[in-house]
């Protein structure tokens, strides 16, 4: 009997319902901590790769990290060192954890949920793996080139995301959208998490200067991710060469996956730059609450509206300073 094929498409608009989710990872390249100063996400790729070096399986790594990732949504900077380090149990620290993963996870494939939220409880039991490989470090300060076009202008937008911040994200994207191509985990984690080693020797120069490079860069590419390759354990660095397999073509469901995560990335992190940019008062103060529930809020709205900070019928009213405010 003959099994049927595996569908590797995907129905129209089902990646829409993880959007916003996919759009908020963008944040984690930007929340920095006093212990993370180069940002989430360059940590969980440091975090990553260590451990992957260490000896963990891949597909426990992606669940691990692709949680971690999630929960800090929400949580931002508050992650299982810091809430322990705080004194909470690990008890507590799970909880918060969980919450955390819970408030964002809706629009999630409901196995999927479930697998990450057992990898939050599993990781707080894992022991610190040791320092990742060398090409990390060079990754989290390689600079990614920006926006280019051959005979167009580069566009950049401040703060340059690195090449950690970039494969990161995709990793992990990579993991939220395998269920809707029916992909396994761990090699699209892996493809986003190494699609970028040759860049720890070649500074980005983008799209347009590749083009210049003409017949030479593909093989520039292969030898300096070789290089990069020949730093990690053998059995690793051949999981990786498979992962990387995944690249250049969309033929099966794990190519699929890494190949969406990379293209969302790359679109998202520029659509979270105009999103900021275009950022209203407005939207701080009604869809935020700036000014939260809570005994103070009455209180400090008075005083916004007093001086006529908000409501304001314009921005008129902001260049009067009369006092009077109407919403």
């Amino acid at each position: 009997m003959n099994t049927p094929a595996r569908d590797t498409t995907v129905a129209s608009g089902r990646l829409a319902k993880l959007r916003p989710l996919l759009a908020e990872l963008m944040d984690l390249k930007r929340i920095r901590t006093p212990d993370h100063p180069d940002g989430l996400a360059a940590h969980g790729f440091r975090r990553a790769w260590a451990a992957l070096a260490a000896g963990l399986d891949p597909a426990t790594v992606a669940l691990q990290e692709t949680a971690r990732a999630v929960a800090a949504v929400r949580l931002g900077g508050l992650d299982a060192d810091v809430l322990q380090r705080a004194g909470l149990s690990q008890l507590e620290t799970s909880r918060v954890l969980r919450r955390g993963l819970d408030a964002v996870a809706g629009p999630l494939e409901p196995g999927l949920r479930e697998q990450l939220s057992l990898a939050l409880s599993e990781g707080l039991e894992s022991a610190g793996p040791p320092n990742p490989p060398a090409f990390v470090e060079r990754l989290v300060h390689q600079p990614r080139a920006g926006a280019t076009f051959p005979g167009r202008a580069r566009i950049l937008v401040s703060p340059q995301e690195s090449h950690a911040d970039h494969c990161y994200a995709v990793a992990v994207g990579a993991v939220l959208v395998s269920p809707r191509f029916g992909a396994s985990l761990a090699l699209p984690f892996l493809a986003g998490l190494s699609h970028h080693l040759f860049n720890a020797a070649l500074p980005d120069t983008g799209y347009a200067g590749e083009q210049l490079l003409e017949d030479l860069l593909a093989p520039l590419m292969k030898r300096l991710t070789e290089e990069a390759l020949a730093s990690l354990p053998p059995p690793l660095a051949r999981t990786v060469r498979q992962a990387l397999g995944l690249t250049g073509h969309v033929y099966t469901a794990e190519a699929k996956a890494f190949n969406a995560a990379d293209a969302l990335d790359q679109v998202l992190e520029l659509d979270a730059h105009a999103r900021a940019a275009g950022f209203t008062l407005r939207q701080a103060m009604e869809d935020l609450e700036l000014i939260h529930p809570g005994p103070l809020q009455t209180f400090g709205n008075e005083v916004l509206a007093e001086a006529a900070v908000w409501p304001v019928r314009g921005p008129q009213d902001l260049l009067e300073g009369d006092g009077s405010c109407s919403v």
